[in-house]
Parts: C-alpha cells; structure tokens; sequence
C-alpha cells in the first residue's frame, strides 16, 4: 500500500494501459480518478476491484479539463499523481496525402491534453512540495517512422516536454517521467491491425502488431502497472527527467 492516501488522475483511464494502471496504483492504496470521453468505458474499469471516480472529458478542451479536475480534487482530495496516457494511433499516411486536421487532431490529444492536465497539477503539486507526473510516449518519438509522422512528431515533444518539466519542477519535490511501455496488443493495436490507412501506409507497423496478436497482453499490463506504481511511489526519482524504456527492464 505504498500509495495510500494519493489521489491519481489517469486519462484514457478506460481502456488499455490507462485501466491497467489504473488497477495497478488502486492495488497499491491510491484514490483514483478516471478521465476519457466515453463514460460507459470508464465506468467498467471503475466498476471492478475498486472504486473510482470517473470524469468524463476532452483533454484537448481546457474548459472540460478545468471542469474535471475540480471535481475530482473535490471529491477525492488533492491530486498527487498525474499519468497521462490518453492518445491514439494515426492518421497514417504521408505528408501531402494525410489529412492535415486529422494529423494537427493528433498532436493536439497527444501533446495539447498532456500540456493542459500537467498545467492543472502543477501548481498544488508545488505548494504542497510532492508530486509524480508520468506521462506515457513510445519508441516512435526516438524515430523516423514514413507514413507514421502524426504519432512519432507527437511522441517526440511529450518527450522533450516532459524532460523541461522535471527540469523546472523538480526543486519543488515534484517529479515527470516519460515511459516507454512497450508493444502489448491493447485495443488500439487491434484497431490498427484493421485500419484499411494503416494497412496501405505503415505495413511493418501492422505485420509487427500481427506478431503479437496470438499472445496474452494481461502479464505485459500487469508488468506495466507495477512499474508505473514503483515510479509513482518515488522508488526511481533518480530516473526522472530521463525517457524510459520500461519494456528492456531498466525499471524492473
């Protein structure tokens, strides 16, 4: 229970890796509250072995982001943990074929939401002198993946946002760490497999998917929650600031 008495804030808490964490920092004593733009989703992973509060809301709107996070901290006390997972896949395409709007869409649930939720935190994160913000990126920030621009562009500034924020936080006892979860075949994967873009423009990333598609994910979400919970906990402060590649065992 090295969590209990924190209040987490996990946004696309309802599906995927965000439930998984989610279950992982309840197991370890922490309120938490879920945030995400379909309820019905939040409500089944709330409705399980724990309680949780959910929040539907846009991270892309300040006004709904302002709006939750009041609720939350009223009903469930200050937030002292942060993740921010909430993001999708595409578009897929190159650069003059793929929809401006849907790629500019992406960088904004990607980076915008993760600026907004961080911006909500930090100053009672500050006063209080104690906080853990994991925001959750990929490999593909470390590439250049063709057809891939929307996600790698977008996983590449929570990197190097995440490392100005620990830069400027950290004085004030609040920590930011930016995770590399791994390839676990979540719904957002499937969804891929699917996608007739994804399909005609990033085959490698769809035949990659495809090599997993036979196997259990439960272990590799459970595996991601504990080193969530272990990061949340301040157990590896020392790793802060620093991109983590969580799925080569360097937080074990």
């Amino acid at each position: 229970m090295r969590l209990k008495g924190h209040h987490a804030l996990i946004t696309g808490g309802g599906t995927g890796i965000g439930a998984a964490i989610a279950r992982a920092l309840a197991a370890e004593g922490a309120k938490l509250t879920l945030v995400g733009r379909r309820r019905e989703k939040l409500e089944e992973v709330g409705s399980g072995d724990f309680d949780a509060l959910v929040a539907p809301a846009d991270v892309t709107r300040p006004e709904e982001v302002v709006a939750c996070f009041a609720i939350a901290r009223e009903a469930q006390g200050p937030i002292s943990i942060l993740v921010n997972n909430a993001g999708l896949a595409g578009p897929f395409g190159p650069i003059g074929a793929v929809d401006p709007d849907a790629w500019w869409r992406a960088q904004a649930i990607h980076v915008r939401g993760t600026l907004l939720c961080m911006h909500a935190v930090l100053p009672g994160m500050r006063t209080r002198g104690h906080g853990r913000i994991i925001n959750i990126a990929s490999r593909g920030g470390l590439i250049v993946g063709p057809s891939l621009s929307a996600y790698c562009v977008a996983k590449a500034t929570v990197i190097r946002l995440t490392e100005h924020v620990d830069a400027e936080a950290k004085d004030a006892g609040v920590r930011a760490f930016v995770v590399q979860p791994g390839t676990i075949l979540t719904d957002m994967a499937r969804d891929s497999i699917a996608d007739p873009d994804a399909q005609r423009w990033v085959p490698f990333l769809v035949n990659d998917l495809k090599a997993i598609s036979h196997q259990d994910p439960e272990p590799e979400l459970q595996r991601l929650g504990r080193q969530v919970a272990a990061l949340a906990a301040g157990r590896y402060d020392e790793l802060a600031g620093a991109y983590l590649d969580l799925e080569d065992g360097r937080v074990a």
